[in-house]
C-alpha cells in the first residue's frame, strides 16, 4: 500500500466516522508565538482547545505537515544516521473538541490498524498512564489480553501543552517489528530502547486543566488530539524496518544516487548522505513553499543549517556542484498530489534552493581552509578542542553552521567549544540590540490590557458592520482604564479602550492599520486614535476622553474618520493591483510576504530574488494605472475557502483562515483572500506611483507605494526637486540634467587622474614599476601610494594591476589616518594564490587583519609608520600556502 493511500484511506476512515478533513496548516504558526514551526497536528487547533477560539466542527481530521529540529524531539546530526529522524514528516491525527472521549478514540485507533491497515493484532502492544485506570478498562473491554497492556510512567505517557493549560494522560499503540529488528535480545519489550518495538499512534485524551498556582482541575469539555507519523505506518505497512525505504523516499534517494553516481545500499557512509540529502530536500521544499527563506533570522537560518548540511553531504559523495534543486524536482513529483502549492511553486522553490547552494559553494573552500588551518592549531597544541571563536568565525564569515563544524571536527578527532561559541553569539546579538531601535519600537506598541479574558467573555465577539457603514449606533459594552475594567470613565485626557458588540471601526489585521474617528454619546465624547484587536474576536477603540463621562451601557454613536478610511482602502486595494502586475511582470513565484497599509502611503513585501530592474518597475506601474483608468468593480465575495482557492485566489502565506472567507476580485485579473476595507471601483485609487524597491532579506523585496493625492503631491515635490537642481547648475530645461550630470562626472575623474599624476611625477622613481620583483616565479609590484580616499585607493591597484599583467600587487596608503592596504591577485594565479592568505601575512603588521576575494583583498589599521616594513614585506611573501 503506497503512503499516498494510507493517507487518503486514513482521512477517509475519519471522515465516515463524522470528522470534518482540515487541510493542513503552514509550516510557519500564523498566531503561536511560542512555537517556531508547525511540529504537531494539534497547532493550528490549539487556540480551539485552550477555549480562546470557537470552532465550527466538533470533529476533525488532518494530515499535518511538521517540522523538528530541536530539543527533545530532535537533533539534526542524527537525520540520515537513523532510521526515523527526520526533520520534515507528515502527522496524522483525529481530534475531539468536547465531543467524543476516550472510549471512542480507542476504538476508532484499534479499528483503523487491525481492520483498515491490516496489522497483526498479535503484534500490536498498548500503554496507558499507570494511573489511568479508566484507559485502561476500555482496552480490557475491548479484549486487549493484559500481557500486551502496559502502564507506564508520567514520563512516557502523559502530555502536557505547557507549563499550565490543557494536559492529561496518553495511550500508545506499539507494533512489534519482530525478533530480527533491534537488539536481539530474548527478553526485549516494549521497555527496550531498541527499535524493534516502535510507537506507532499517541492518543492524548486532554481531560484536565492547570492553573498559573500548579492546581489541576477537570475541563468541562474534555477532548481527544491523536498523531501517528505517516512516515512510520508506511513503512510498517510496506514491511520495511527504515522509513527511508518507504515509497515516500524511494524516488527522491534515486535521484540523489543518479546525481551522485552511487548506488544506495552499497555503502554506510553514502547512504547516510543520500538519506541526509532526502529528508534535507523534503524540508527544504516545504518551508520554502510555505514562505521560509534562508536567512539568518531564526527560522531562516533554519532553514539555512538544513540546505548546507545537505550541501555539505553531497560534496562528501562527490557532487560537486548544486544539486539540491534539481532533488526538489524528485520532492515535488513526489508530493504534488497531496499538497498542489508545491507545484505551483515549482520554480521558485528551485531558484531559491540553487541561489543558496550557490552562495554556500562559493564559500565553502574558503571556510575549509580556515577550518584545516584552526584544526591544524589544536592538533599542534595537543587540544581536543576547537575554540568558540573559530566556530563563530567559520559561522559568521563563510556560513558554517555550528553543527557542520562539529561534524567536520568528528571526522578530524575533535570537539568544538560550544559555550564559547554561544558566549560570541550572545555578543553579537547584543551589538544588534544595541544598534537597533526595534525593541524599543515594540515596546513602545505595548498595551496594558489586563485580564481581556473576562472582558471578552462578557462582551462575546465584536461584530464588524464597517464594510457596509462608517456610523452605526451602539452601545458601550464594556470599558478599560489603565488596564482595568471599570463602570465609567471621565476626565479630559484620560486614555480608555471601548469595548461594543457591534462597530463600524477596523482593527488592524492583515497589513491595515485601525481605523480613527470619534465616539459620541449623551454628555461625552471619545477621539478614537488606533482601533485593534485584544483578541482574535473582540474588538478594542483605543481612545482619550475629550469630555464628560462614559459609563458602561451607555448608547452612543461610533463615527469612523472616512477621509482616512478612504485614503486607506485605495492604498490597500492598490496592493492587490500591484501584487497581480508583480505576478505577470516577474513571475508566478512572487507572492507577498507582509504589507503596512496606511491612509499615506504602503509597503508591500513580496518573494524574489533579484533586484527589479527600472524597466520592470515601470511596466508593473503601467499595468496598475492602466487597471485604474478602467474604473473595474473591485468586487467582495463571501464564499467557502475551497471555493475561492479553485477560483485561483491567493492567500497570505501562514495567514490562518476559515471555512468560510472573503475574496477581493478585480476583473478576474486579481483575486486575493482578504478582510481588509477596499475601494468600489479601481478608478477610486485615482493613481498609483512606487517610490522605492529594494531587498529586506534573501530572497525577499520590498515596494513602498503612494495613491491617490498622495502619490500627485510626491510627483510635484519630485518636480520641484528637479527645477531647483536644473536653477544650480544654470540649465534651463529640467530633462537635460543627467546629460549634464554626466559631463561633469567626467570632469571629476579626468581632474582626479591628473592630479594622481601630478603626485606621482614629484617623487623620485615615482613609477612603480620599479618596485616590481620575482618571487617563486611570480611578479609582484609592491609600492606606497597617495590617496584620497578608499575608491581612489582601488583604482589605483587597478591601474597598477593593468601594468602588471600576471602577478601580484601590494599597494599601502594613509587614509584618514590609518594604514590601508591592497592585494590584488591576477585571476591565472587565482586557483593557487589567494588574496586573502597574502593580506592575513602582512595585516598584523600594521595592527590589522582583512579579507576578500581570492583575486582582490583589503585591510586597515591603526600603524601608519609601519606602511614601508609592509611594502618591504611584500618581497618576501609565502606566495603559495600548502595543500589542504
Amino acid at each position: 500500500m503506497k503512503a499516498s493511500e494510507i493517507r487518503a484511506k486514513f482521512l477517509g476512515y475519519f471522515e465516515r466516522n463524522g470528522h470534518k478533513i482540515i487541510r493542513s496548516s503552514s509550516l510557519i504558526p500564523s498566531d503561536d508565538p511560542t512555537l517556531l514551526f508547525t511540529n504537531a497536528g494539534m497547532v493550528q487547533f490549539k487556540r480551539i482547545f485552550t477555549g480562546d477560539e470557537a470552532s465550527a466542527f466538533r470533529r476533525a481530521t488532518t494530515s499535518q505537515k511538521c517540522l523538528r529540529i530541536s530539543g527533545k524531539h530532535n537533533d539534526l546530526e542524527n537525520v540520515g544516521e537513523t532510521a526515523r529522524h527526520h526533520t520534515f514528516f507528515e502527522m496524522l491525527g483525529n481530534f475531539s473538541f468536547g465531543d467524543y472521549f476516550k472510549k471512542e478514540a480507542c476504538r476508532f485507533g484499534w479499528e483503523f490498524l487491525t481492520e483498515h491497515m491490516n496489522l497483526d493484532v498479535d503484534r500490536l502492544y498498548v500503554t496507558v498512564f499507570k494511573e489511568d485506570e479508566e484507559a485502561y478498562e476500555i482496552w480490557r473491554g475491548m479484549g486487549i489480553p493484559e500481557r500486551r497492556l502496559y502502564r507506564m510512567d508520567e514520563k512516557s505517557n502523559y502530555w502536557a501543552m505547557g507549563d499550565t493549560g490543557p494536559q492529561g494522560p496518553c495511550s500508545e499503540l506499539i507494533y512489534d517489528q519482530g525478533a530480527g529488528v533491534g537488539c536481539g535480545r530474548a527478553s526485549c519489550d516494549i521497555h527496550c530502547d531498541c527499535d524493534r518495538h516502535l510507537e506507532l499512534w499517541n492518543l492524548v485524551f486532554m481531560q484536565f486543566n492547570k492553573d498559573e498556582n500548579g492546581g489541576i482541575s477537570p475541563l468541562p469539555r474534555p477532548s481527544i488530539d491523536t498523531g501517528m507519523g505517516l512516515e512510520r505506518i508506511a513503512a510498517v505497512v510496506q514491511g520495511v524496518h527504515s522509513n527511508y525505504d518507504t515509497d515516500l523516499f524511494r524516488a527522491i534517494i534515486r535521484r540523489g544516487e543518479k546525481l551522485a553516481g552511487l548506488k544506495y545500499g552499497a555503502n554506510n557512509k553514502s547512504d547516510t548522505s543520500l538519506r541526509v540529502i532526502a529528508d534535507h530536500a523534503r524540508a527544504t521544499v516545504f518551508l520554502i513553499a510555505d514562505g521560509e527563506l534562508p536567512s539568518n533570522s531564526v527560522r531562516g537560518y533554519v532553514l539555512r543549517r538544513i540546505m548546507r548540511r545537505a550541501a555539505r553531504h553531497g560534496k562528501l559523495i562527490g557532487i560537486s556542484k548544486p544539486f539540491l534543486f534539481e532533488v526538489a524536482d524528485a520532492v515535488i513529483d513526489e508530493m504534488k498530489d497531496a499538497y498542489p502549492e508545491i507545484a505551483e511553486r515549482r520554480d521558485y522553490i528551485k531558484k531559491v534552493a540553487l541561489a543558496e547552494e550557490e552562495r554556500f559553494l562559493a564559500t565553502l573552500d574558503r571556510g575549509m581552509a580556515i577550518y584545516q588551518d584552526e584544526a591544524k592549531k589544536a592538533r599542534a597544541a595537543a587540544k581536543k578542542t576547537l575554540p568558540g571563536h573559530a566556530v563563530f568565525r567559520l559561522y559568521d564569515t563563510f556560513g558554517f553552521p555550528s553543527d557542520l563544524t562539529r561534524i567536520l571536527a568528528r571526522e578530524d578527532g575533535l570537539d568544538i567549544d560550544l559555550n564559547g561559541f554561544e558566549t560570541e553569539m550572545e555578543a553579537q546579538r547584543e551589538r544588534a540590540r544595541s544598534s537597533s531601535d526595534i525593541s524599543a519600537a515594540l515596546g513602545a506598541d505595548r498595551r496594558d490590557l489586563g485580564d481581556i479574558r473576562i472582558i471578552g467573555e462578557k462582551v462575546g465577539a465584536t461584530r464588524f458592520e464597517g464594510y457596509n457603514a462608517t456610523s452605526l449606533r451602539s452601545a458601550i459594552a464594556a470599558l478599560q482604564v489603565g488596564g482595568s475594567e471599570t463602570g465609567e470613565a471621565s476626565g479630559e485626557g484620560t486614555p480608555v479602550l471601548v469595548f461594543a458588540k457591534a462597530t463600524p471601526f477596523y482593527a488592524e489585521s492583515g497589513g491595515q492599520v485601525g481605523d480613527k474617528g470619534r465616539i459620541s454619546g449623551k454628555g461625552f465624547e471619545i477621539e478614537v486614535r488606533d482601533t485593534f484587536k485584544a483578541t482574535p474576536e473582540l474588538f478594542a477603540h483605543d481612545g482619550v476622553i475629550k469630555s464628560g463621562k462614559a459609563r458602561v451601557g451607555d448608547e452612543a454613536d461610533f463615527i469612523v474618520d472616512m477621509k482616512r478610511r478612504a485614503a486607506t482602502a485605495r492604498n490597500h486595494t492598490a496592493t492587490h493591483l500591484l501584487q497581480a502586475a508583480l505576478r505577470e511582470t516577474l513571475g508566478a513565484h512572487v507572492h507577498q510576504r507582509g504589507s503596512k497599509v496606511e491612509p499615506d502611503r504602503f509597503r508591500f513585501d513580496f518573494s524574489h530574488l533579484s533586484a527589479m530592474t527600472a524597466e520592470e518597475i515601470d511596466k508593473v506601474e503601467d499595468r496598475v494605472n492602466e487597471k485604474i483608468r478602467e474604473n473595474i468593480p473591485v468586487e467582495k465575495i463571501e464564499m467557502r475557502h475551497d471555493e475561492a482557492v479553485k477560483r485561483g485566489a491567493l492567500a497570505l502565506f501562514g495567514e490562518k483562515y476559515g471555512e468560510f472567507v472573503r475574496m477581493i476580485q478585480v476583473d478576474g485579473w486579481s483575486r486575493e483572500l482578504c478582510g481588509g476595507t477596499h475601494v468600489d471601483r479601481s478608478g477610486d485609487i485615482g493613481y498609483f506611483k512606487i517610490v522605492s524597491e529594494g531587498a529586506i532579506g534573501s530572497g525577499e523585496r520590498r515596494i513602498v507605494g503612494l495613491t491617490g493625492e498622495g502619490a500627485i503631491a510626491y510627483m510635484r515635490r519630485r518636480e520641484q526637486a528637479l527645477l531647483e537642481a536644473a536653477d544650480t547648475l544654470k540649465e534651463g530645461e529640467p530633462l537635460a540634467l543627467p546629460d549634464r550630470v554626466r559631463k561633469l562626472q567626467d570632469e571629476i575623474k579626468k581632474l582626479r587622474k591628473d592630479l594622481q599624476q601630478a603626485r606621482s611625477s614629484k617623487s623620485p622613481g615615482a613609477d612603480p614599476m620599479s618596485n616590481v620583483k620575482e618571487l617563486d616565479g611570480v611578479k609582484v609590484l609592491a609600492s606606497r601610494v597617495e590617496a584620497d580616499d578608499v575608491n581612489q585607493f582601488r583604482e589605483i591597484s587597478d591601474r597598477m594591476m593593468e601594468r602588471l599583467g600576471n602577478g601580484v600587487v601590494v599597494i599601502g596608503a594613509e587614509i584618514g589616518g590609518k594604514a590601508n592596504l591592497i592585494v590584488k591577485v591576477s585571476r591565472e594565479l587565482t586557483d593557487k594564490i589567494k588574496a586573502g592568505d597574502l593580506i592575513n601575512q602582512l595585516a598584523p603588521i600594521i595592527g590589522g587583519k582583512g579579507g576578500g576575494r581570492p583575486d582582490m583583498a583589503q585591510a586597515g589599521g591603526p600603524h601608519v609608520e609601519k606602511l614601508d616594513e609592509v611594502i618591504r614585506t611584500a618581497h618576501a611573501l609565502q606566495l603559495r600556502k600548502a595543500s589542504y
